[in-house]
């Protein structure tokens, strides 16, 4: 994508977060704005154009404490999710997902055999390095906190014996499609997961959360049967290649906390602050 304008937005809410940490979810506009180097008229500009509500309800959604607000309000069993974890409701990131995974004789392979097309593309959460094969997205990870040279060095160790190829085009119209749903040209965004048998289970247990709402890492566990598998569920949420699209962001600890994230906690917080602002919206 040349248009770098959601890496922009990004860029400026992470700013903010470290300003409300700071400066306490309190902070008035005037005082944010001010700090961000805007006018509170821009400000407000920007920031309803990205989320969708204003700074100050957007605020609370950046907020250290809205993980526990999230898991008291918006807590989904998987059992009574959706089955592909989309609302239908018209929201952005409610997208209708199709996915595919590696038999497990394949995945032993490590990736022989197989090539996986890759580019960098602006997301609404930063710079963001995409990976595909023939039959679906196969990666996602976010640079922003991890920088690019560790980005791919992180996805691409996943299948090292693949046959790695930069070819953007090839993956431009599932990265709109999964970005801008308002601008794609296809309904339908294919995921290929690449994984263990147990790393497959958690991922379509991830995929059940609808945009919006969040769990928790025991209730992924016994959603798959295995209830005392918390912590190798943990590791699996964590070792998930697709962010975004498969939701890992939406695991939580029972405690309210927010738990670990690959690609770096700010991330995470704001990919749950703009889904949540989306939904409201």
């Amino acid at each position: 994508m040349n248009d770098m304008t959601e890496g922009y937005h990004y860029n400026v809410m992470r700013r903010a977060i470290d300003l409300i940490d700071q400066g306490g979810e309190n902070m008035s506009l005037d005082d944010l704005s001010k700090a961000m180097g805007m006018s509170p008229a821009h400000f407000q500009r920007l920031f309803t154009r990205w989320a969708g509500v204003s700074p100050k309800r957007f605020q609370q959604y950046l907020t250290l404490g809205h993980a526990k607000v999230l898991l008291h309000d918006h807590f989904t069993t998987l059992d009574t999710a959706n089955s592909v974890g989309l609302s239908g409701s018209g929201r952005l990131h409610d997208l209708f997902l199709r996915w595919e995974a590696m038999s497990p004789g394949d995945y032993a392979k490590r990736g022989e055999g197989l090539t996986i097309y890759w580019g960098w593309f602006d997301s609404p959460f930063g710079l963001s390095l995409v990976a595909g094969t023939e039959k679906g997205i196969c990666g996602i990870g976010f640079a922003a906190e991890t920088g690019t040279e560790a980005t791919m060095e992180d996805l691409f160790s996943r299948w090292p014996n693949a046959n790695l190829v930069e070819d953007p085009m090839f993956l431009r119209p599932w990265v709109l499609a999964a970005y801008q749903a308002e601008q794609a040209d296809h309904d339908k965004v294919p995921v290929f997961m690449i994984g263990s048998a147990l790393q497959i289970k958690v991922w379509e247990a991830l995929m059940r959360i609808p945009s919006g709402e969040v769990t928790t890492y025991a209730e992924i566990a016994r959603s798959i049967g295995n209830p005392r598998a918390v912590r190798a569920v943990g590791t699996a949420v964590g070792r998930n290649p697709v962010s975004w699209l498969i939701p890992c962001h939406r695991a939580m600890r029972k405690s309210g906390g927010l738990g670990g994230y690959h690609w770096g906690l700010p991330v995470k917080r704001a990919l749950l602050a703009y889904e949540s602002a989306r939904a409201e919206a």
